[in-house]
C-alpha cells in the first residue's frame, strides 16, 4: 500500500469539505511511539459526513466490504490503494475527540490529526468490548498508551468502567507498576 498517496488523497478530500477527521489504529499509535507492520488505514471522521466518505471512496475505486452507522470498511483493487477503514462519530463524543486531536508529523510534510491517547484507548477498550478476540492485541496497545508520560489514568479507567472492564484496567495498572 502506498500509505502516503493514499493519505494525501483522502486529506485533500477532507480539507476540500471541511470534514472533521483523525487517523486512528496503527497510525495513531505510530503518532506516540508504537511502529507495527500495517496494511491498512483507520480514520475517525464526522457520522454526519458518511455518505460523502462513501461516494467519494467509491469514486476512487474502492469497494465497500461493510458499512452501518458508526463504521464502514473498504478495499480497492489495487494493492498500491489498499484498505481502508472508518469509524463515525457524532455529537459530544465528536467534540471531545475532535477538539482533544493534536496535529503529528507523518512523513516529510505530511501532518495529520490523532487523537489524545486517552481517545485511542477509549475506542480500543470499546473495540475489544464488542469483540473479545481482539483482546490480547488491544491490551498491548492499551499497556503501551497507559505507559505514555503525562497520561491520564483516571480517564482511561473510566472508559475501562464504562464498558464494564474494571478487571481488565486492574491486569494492565498490575502489569505496568511490576515493570
Amino acid at each position: 500500500m502506498n500509505f502516503r498517496k493514499v493519505l494525501e488523497n483522502i486529506i485533500e478530500f477532507f480539507d476540500r469539505k471541511k470534514i472533521r477527521f483523525a487517523v486512528i489504529g496503527a497510525f495513531g499509535l505510530q503518532a506516540y511511539g508504537l511502529s507495527r507492520m500495517t496494511r491498512d488505514v483507520d480514520f475517525v471522521a464526522e457520522k454526519s459526513f458518511r455518505d460523502d466518505i462513501l461516494s467519494f471512496l467509491e469514486s476512487l475505486g474502492y469497494k465497500t466490504l461493510y458499512v452501518s452507522s458508526g463504521y464502514s470498511n473498504h478495499i480497492h483493487g489495487k494493492e498500491e490503494m489498499g484498505r481502508l477503514d472508518f469509524v463515525y462519530v457524532e455529537g459530544k463524543t465528536a467534540e471531545l475527540l475532535f477538539s482533544g486531536s493534536r496535529i503529528k508529523l507523518f512523513s516529510k510534510n505530511l501532518l495529520i490529526p490523532v487523537p489524545k491517547p486517552e481517545h485511542i484507548a477509549a475506542m480500543k477498550i470499546f473495540a475489544m468490548k464488542n469483540d473479545p478476540s481482539r483482546e490480547y492485541h488491544e491490551m498491548a496497545d492499551l499497556q503501551f498508551l497507559l505507559s505514555l508520560p503525562g497520561i491520564d489514568w483516571e480517564e482511561i479507567k473510566g472508559y475501562f468502567e464504562q464498558y464494564g472492564m474494571t478487571e481488565k484496567y486492574e491486569e494492565l495498572e498490575r502489569k505496568i507498576k511490576k515493570s
